[in-house]
């Protein structure tokens, strides 16, 4: 499928997987020349953000009419443990049906055809009419997923019903329910996150007077924004956990060691790459923070909902610290998704409990290819952790 393997992605210094750029395969021709094809969505949509608020938003399908929900899904790879070159395999079979479009117009003839795909439970089969045959590009960022294939949209429709869970038709179809509400409600009912981030980017949710089109990668973090704040609502009013737990995962270089300290609740997260050290970090106290996180960016939300869902499930709070080592191996992005769900595996899996944050340090250097005491050194939260005393210990 690839006429380049990994070291497209390498370079000296800084990784390229880290910034947003184009790449392009020689060797992907199933649709050269082609204005006209048909396929199964897995559903997928994506709505830009260059020259907002006119932006470009549009459908991916590929000339496959198979289960294709594994193209689009970041709980899917991880679950199956697909490699990036499986995830890129896929993606570039999409191919980017897009239009120009306001944020405010939530209805014509392309919109709607769009909105009735977000809402889709599983892939729907789309016909496409293209004005050109669709751009050989691979587009990547740190937050969403790689977007290929791009062409102007001159038409298309959905060649079956799509199969919509009860839930969201309801909530779609409620204009008096605050996005944040919906949001709530719908992963309540267990809707895969990346469904949701889909309704609220196609304008689906939310007051009748407020519904517009969301840039994908902002839809992507407000979902996780928004449920990790509703999760903290209870969360503060926990117990403290009362011992130092610790855990880790790995998927596609992204190694994280994750530390849960007694104590009430505040996040870190300390990203570093393995190669030349460079370092993103954020975090917040008790009371939250009330600018975005711009170093770690979307990565910082995905993580805080995978906290927080642990910490609602054992009905504690505590002090997590999120340590990241980011590995030569993750040389292309696949979005924030697989850091969610990576995250989220962490927790799955039973605890390292310690008996000082010395020992939680000593555990991570065995799995860690960077010192620990550089994640250690670095940390805001582990420099003023225990000073304060509490009032049973006086």
């Amino acid at each position: 499928m690839f006429s380049r393997d990994k070291k497209l992605f390498q370079r000296k210094g800084k990784p390229e997987s880290l910034k947003k750029r184009e790449i392009t395969y020689s060797n992907l021709h199933w649709f050269k020349n082609k204005t006209h094809f048909s396929g199964a969505s897995p559903p997928e949509i994506f709505v830009g953000r260059f020259n907002y608020p006119q932006v470009n938003a549009g459908i991916l399908t590929p000339e496959i009419f198979e289960k294709t929900e594994e193209m689009s899904f970041p709980e899917i790879w991880h679950e199956k443990k697909f490699s990036i070159h499986d995830v890129l395999m896929r993606r570039s079979q999409l191919v980017y049906g897009r239009f120009k479009a306001n944020i405010k117009q939530t209805q014509n003839k392309f919109i709607d055809t769009m909105q009735q795909l977000s809402m889709a439970s599983q892939s729907v089969s789309t016909e496409f009419f293209l004005k050109q045959p669709p751009k050989n590009i691979f587009q990547t960022s740190r937050i969403s997923s790689v977007i290929a294939n791009p062409a102007p949209l001159q038409y298309a429709r959905l060649q079956e019903n799509p199969k919509i869970k009860p839930k969201v038709d309801y909530l779609v179809n409620d204009t008096n329910a605050k996005s944040a509400e919906s949001l709530k409600e719908l992963y309540s009912h267990h809707i895969p996150i990346s469904n949701l981030s889909k309704l609220l980017s196609a304008g689906l949710l939310g007051l009748k007077t407020q519904r517009k089109l969301v840039p994908t990668r902002w839809s992507i973090t407000a979902v996780d924004d928004t449920l990790s704040k509703a999760l903290l609502k209870k969360i503060r009013y926990y117990n403290q956990i009362d011992e130092i737990l610790l855990f880790h995962a790995e998927y596609n270089g992204n190694h994280y060691e994750i530390l849960l300290l007694p104590g009430n609740f505040s996040f870190e997260v300390i990203e570093i790459e393995a190669i030349n050290q460079k370092v993103w970090q954020d975090y917040e106290l008790f009371h939250g923070r009330k600018n975005y996180a711009e170093n770690v960016v979307g990565a910082y939300y995905a993580n805080r909902l995978a906290v927080c869902e642990y910490l609602e499930k054992i009905k504690k709070q505590a002090t997590a610290v999120f340590f990241r080592e980011v590995r030569p191996e993750y040389f292309a992005p696949l979005g924030v998704g697989i850091l969610r769900e990576c995250s989220r595996g962490a927790f799955k899996k039973m605890p390292e409990k310690c008996s000082t944050i010395n020992e939680a340090f000593e555990k991570m250097k065995q799995r860690l290819r960077l010192n620990p005491q550089i994640f250690r050194e670095k940390s805001v939260l582990l420099k003023d952790y225990g000073k304060q005393k509490k009032l049973g210990e006086f």
